[in-house]
């Protein structure tokens, strides 16, 4: 099976920051390196960053991580599984997810208006926490009278439709801890152990 190029962030959100580095690594003090648990934007991938000298970060801050000079990002150490975050950063997970959905409903409705089958008998709008054959069915019957403008219009024109913005967090959360067959939103996270 063919495995789809991993996708790069250009900007992320910082989960956590840890000034002196990690508490449990060993290494002498004045050799570690401030390091920064961040969330990237598009593909929701966990990063572990470390940061430039003298730069402070702030939970919820954005940054740039992509391939041109950084201004706060000294280097990507790669990506993070989701057992290494630190309790700081799982905290703050839920809130960055639900801050991105927000800031980009229109990208999140486009997925209700364009998701397709999987399989002959699974589709896409059923990975969806809460939405079954009878949702998907009417999404689908709506979407081609008139596309979805908004989570407002969704939750208007499709009966009993669970609230769209927390049914997409809770199946990014799930991506994000792994073991789904199918990522829709997430980028294939790192497994710790093979």
């Amino acid at each position: 099976m063919e495995q789809k190029p991993i996708q790069r962030e250009e900007y992320a959100v910082v989960l956590d920051f840890l000034p002196n580095g990690y508490p449990e690594d060993l290494t002498p003090s004045h050799r570690k390196s401030p390091v920064i648990q961040a969330l990237g934007k598009k593909h929701f991938s966990l990063l572990e960053l470390t940061a430039k000298k003298d730069v402070f970060l702030q939970p919820y801050e954005e940054i740039y991580v992509g391939e041109n000079r950084r201004d706060k990002v000294q280097h990507v150490i790669g990506r993070l599984a989701v057992e290494k975050l630190t309790e700081a950063a799982k905290k703050e997970l839920e809130f960055v997810i639900k801050d991105i959905i927000k800031k980009n409903e229109t990208q999140f409705v486009e997925f209700f208006n364009t998701a397709q089958p999987l399989t002959t008998r699974m589709h896409q709008l059923e990975l969806l926490p809460g939405l079954g054959k009878k949702h998907m069915w009417e999404i689908i019957e709506k979407r081609e009278e008139k596309r979805f403008e908004s989570f407002h219009d969704l939750r208007e024109r499709v009966r009993l439709m669970p609230d769209p913005e927390k049914i997409i967090m809770k199946r990014i959360l799930a991506e994000i801890n792994g073991g789904e067959k199918h990522n829709v939103f997430v980028d294939s996270p790192p497994r710790t152990s093979e």
